[in-house]
């Protein structure tokens, strides 16, 4: 039996991947949503100490509580760095990590090190990078309102019912996880790896990544390996809550070890 770890982004907890979690049950998976110390419905246990190493300590005692040794680890955009820092503590208890419309996280950097660098001016630049001016008390950021959602939200394929749901329980985020940076000793870099992209107003699809691996950048040729593997899906930041169906069936499918796999860039003379 497959067993799958899904780790949520940030402002909100375990309740969005109700759908999902339920049609990988359906299949005859385990499938555990994980809520992050300091949101969702675990919101009141946070405080200014709350930072990435709490995340990775709430991940490393699921992998440590559950029977399964070899756990399909899916984290979604922020939730990949604690997902990332718990395989690299657990590296036996992983059998893949799926990266779901997510960066790669970096050692050495925080989320919002990686924002600093990587992400091109402009306004979701900015706002990503004032959330520290907008945390309460230093520590906490505000959920936002359902215009900022509709604004920086990616909501593509989210009906307003389901934008009431996000609403209603997005919780405040921590500063501290995005702000602290990401210690790694390697232990996990030979993990398969798969890559989930959601192509409606995302920024990356499969053929510009492969564009990346042939143009010789360093930080992704590790991704054409024959262990790693690729798929698209055509929605927004939210497919666990706008195609709950196709999500579940490609984390079954990674399960499986399938996906697209990058081409091995050209040898250099």
């Amino acid at each position: 039996m497959t067993t799958f770890v899904l780790v949520s982004g940030g402002y909100t907890g375990g309740w969005i991947w109700r759908d999902v979690a339920a049609g990988l049950r359906a299949a005859g998976a385990e499938a555990h949503p994980v809520t992050l110390t300091g949101t969702g419905e675990r919101r009141h246990l946070g405080g200014p100490g709350t930072d990435l190493e709490t995340h990775i300590e709430d991940l490393t005692q699921v992998l440590d509580h559950l029977d399964a040794p070899d756990v399909m680890l899916v984290g979604y955009c922020y939730g990949i760095y604690p997902a990332v820092g718990a395989a690299d503590r657990r590296p036996d208890r992983v059998a893949r990590l799926v990266y779901l419309d997510s960066p790669m996280p970096q050692d050495g950097r925080s989320m919002l090190d990686q924002v600093r660098e990587q992400m091109p001016e402009g306004a979701t630049r900015g706002r990503v990078l004032g959330l520290r001016e907008r945390a309460e008390g230093g520590w906490r950021v505000p959920a936002p309102t359902r215009q900022e959602w509709q604004e920086w939200g990616n909501l593509a394929g989210v009906g307003p019912q389901a934008l009431d749901r996000i609403v209603r329980l997005a919780s405040p985020q921590p500063l501290g996880p995005l702000d602290q940076k990401l210690r790694l000793t390697g232990a996990a870099a030979g993990l398969p790896v798969t890559g989930v992209f959601c192509t409606e107003g995302g920024s990356m699809d499969i053929a510009t990544l492969e564009g990346l691996v042939a143009s010789g950048l360093p930080l992704v040729q590790g991704l054409a390996a024959p262990a790693h593997a690729f798929f698209e899906i055509a929605t927004g930041h939210w497919p666990m809550i706008s195609t709950p169906g196709e999500l579940t069936d490609v984390l079954l499918r990674s399960a499986e070890g399938e996906g697209h796999r990058l081409a091995a860039p050209a040898a250099r003379v």
